[in-house]
């Protein structure tokens, strides 16, 4: 048996449509699962499909506001209606604002952490009823180095990734007994379009990631494609609760 095999079962990816989204699909894809998108950009949606139908998998696509409880709701039962079943959520839509805490409006505030932490509730309590009637689930949550570090210029994006990981953690203990295991993968430095903008923001980010990231480089949305396929597979069937860096050893560096 191949533990690592994901043929016939089905993943649900939010914020899909690219970057480490579309890098931990594709990984999803060549393991053989069937894959569905959900995201705001239809227009980036088509490429994302046909990346993951260069793997021979099956791939579709929902828009959706995860930020609104009842629209997670919907994507789940699309998912289910096109599919016929769910394994797999993964929990990956975010945004940020890079501004000091002094600075950050309400709006800013609610915007952040309902995108990338309230979302990842509402779509997991969808989820929950489909993976308990199958017998189990998979659930993976994107948190971030910012789940373990702070910067003056994200306060509310490090607030919603540390809520993340306690919110794996809670999730986690409260669904072991239905066979769903949830755990969080914390991204390092990976160039994203998000990142870019850091870059653009932050005077002196690009040299200072690569002066402490023992690999030398910044991560690429590929890198997440084996992490996101062992905590999917049955490989992971007794890791639950656990927050993972992919981060290039960035965590580790004095």
């Amino acid at each position: 048996m191949n533990m690592f095999s994901l043929k016939d079962r089905v993943a649900l990816v939010t914020g899909g449509n690219g970057g480490i989204g579309l890098g931990m699909a594709e990984g999803l894809a060549r393991a053989g699962a069937r894959v569905v998108l959900s995201g705001r950009d239809k227009s980036k949606a088509k490429s994302a499909l046909l990346a993951l139908r260069t793997h021979g998998g099956d791939a579709h696509f929902v828009e959706a506001d995860v930020t609104d409880e009842n629209a997670c709701r919907a994507l789940v039962a699309s998912a289910v209606e096109k599919c016929g079943r769910l394994d797999i959520l993964v929990n990956n839509a975010g945004t940020t604002v890079r501004k000091r805490p002094e600075d950050l409006s309400a709006r800013e505030w609610h915007m952040v952490i309902d995108t990338n932490l309230s979302a990842a509730l509402f779509c997991a309590q969808a989820a929950y009823p489909q993976m308990k009637r199958q017998g189990g689930g998979k659930i993976i949550n994107i948190g971030s180095m910012m789940s373990l570090f702070a910067a003056p210029y994200a306060a509310a994006y490090g607030a919603s990734k540390g809520g993340i990981v306690q919110l794996s953690r809670s999730l986690a203990t409260a669904w072991a007994p239905d066979n769903i295991q949830v755990n969080a993968i914390l991204p390092g430095w990976i160039d994203t379009t998000l990142t870019r903008a850091a870059r653009e923001q932050v005077p002196g980010l690009h040299e200072r990631v690569l002066a402490r990231t023992p690999a030398g480089r910044w991560g690429e949305p590929g890198d997440f494609a084996g992490i996101a396929v062992f905590l999917a597979s049955a490989a992971a069937d007794f890791v639950t609760g656990a927050a993972i860096p992919v981060d290039g050893g960035y965590s580790i560096a004095a």
